[in-house]
């Protein structure tokens, strides 16, 4: 069966790209484990993606959410439960206690929103970061990994400097407000057309939304 692709068109005729936002987290094993989904979803309908990496740790306390350190036991258990779960549903090979998480995931955030900031897809690296934490293991608060990370993805090493920028510390700020004012309130969180899919298990339900092209859900409805 072939899929049906919706275009969408402006009020003069011309095709419109439909635009995503995408907050997360490189510290974010749900944000890993939809990446490679979201970017089937990017080739089949177009999406012109804007990655806004966000700080989780003020995120929590603005929305009402907790750490996983604080989270009741059942909780806890319950996640490492779904983590295997989506393991095998997603087809994936990654450790479920990596060596280095939880770490301070800021500079390959900042590095995102750097790329971002200079009109460059940071698709491929945020991908390779992923595999590095939750994969191989590999340190993403040491510079010296975070820089064998771009080298080995294809990126230069001048993205290192890019990130620790106060340009990037502001876009990194910015995100986090962003975030907050479009009702995102964990990682990943996909919104479009100002309607939020929490999660990358809600991922079937935005391509739904992409493939109908049906207006956002609202809960003023």
């Amino acid at each position: 069966r072939r899929e049906r692709r919706l275009i969408r068109k402006n009020d003069r005729g011309y095709e419109m790209t439909r635009k995503l936002d995408v907050y997360f987290s490189l510290l974010s094993p749900w944000a890993y484990i939809g990446h490679g989904e979201l970017q089937g979803l990017v080739a089949k309908h177009g999406l012109k993606v804007d990655y806004r990496p966000m700080a989780l740790s003020q995120v929590f306390p603005e929305s009402g959410g907790l750490p996983l350190a604080k989270r009741h036991p059942a909780r806890q258990k319950y996640r490492i439960v779904e983590l295997q779960r989506w393991r095998e549903k997603r087809g994936l090979d990654f450790h479920l206690h990596p060596a280095f998480w939880p770490f301070d995931p800021s500079l390959g955030d900042r590095i995102v929103c750097a790329m971002v900031l200079a009109a460059l897809d940071p698709a491929k690296f945020i991908g390779a970061a992923f595999a590095g934490i939750f994969e191989q293991q590999r340190n993403l608060a040491d510079k010296a990994e975070i820089a064998a990370i771009l080298r080995e993805s294809g990126y230069d090493a001048h993205w290192l400097e890019r990130g620790e920028s106060g340009e990037a510390e502001i876009a990194y700020q910015r995100n986090l407000a962003l975030a907050l004012e479009a009702g995102v309130f964990g990682s990943p969180s996909y919104v479009l057309d100002g309607e939020v899919f929490w999660g990358q298990d809600r991922l079937d339900l935005l391509d739904d939304a992409l493939t109908t092209g049906r207006k956002s859900f609202s809960a003023d409805a």
